[in-house]
């Protein structure tokens, strides 16, 4: 039996410091409404997601702060940088991650920006908290020994 391939991602943005400022507890996928000099920026490897984050207003939810720069074979109706981007969700998604920023104080936290494996852009939101400062040296100690415990066994072995 032939193992379950993993889908193909050609990742074009990352937030890595979102695992390390947030307790993320979920991750949702949402598609993303973008412009056409929009994707073909995104096909040359150009985006920002680490300063950016998702909010609800009027009944969606929004990617706000995403630089996606200006497609260079683009002309004078190219994009703006870092317009507002709407996501896609179905209804039940939007009003369950409102309700988790607005009682429990959660934050949306884009995480990855990739082209799936149909050529679609789509953004991994994270949900979670804020990690307080101890809780940031705590992690950043735990991921020291890690590596240390690496290195020791890689030179033992």
């Amino acid at each position: 039996m032939a193992a379950k391939e993993k889908p193909k991602r050609k990742v074009v943005a990352e937030n890595r410091r979102a695992r390390f400022d947030y307790e993320i507890t979920e991750v949702v996928e949402a598609g993303i409404v973008l412009l056409g000099t929009e994707v073909k920026a995104l096909r040359e490897g150009k985006a920002n997601i680490a300063e950016s984050y998702a909010a609800p207003e009027d009944g969606d939810i929004w990617l706000i702060n995403a630089n996606i720069p200006e497609y260079s074979a683009g002309n004078r109706q190219n994009h703006e940088p870092k317009r507002k981007r709407k996501l896609l969700l179905h209804k039940r998604e939007i009003a369950r991650l409102a309700q988790a920023v607005e009682r429990k104080g959660f934050t949306l936290a884009p995480m990855k920006l990739y082209f799936n494996d149909r050529g679609i852009v789509k953004l991994e939101i994270g949900i979670g908290q804020g990690k307080k400062l101890h809780d940031k040296r705590e992690t950043k100690k735990d991921r020291d020994w890690g590596r240390q415990k690496q290195r020791l066994l890689r030179d033992r072995g």
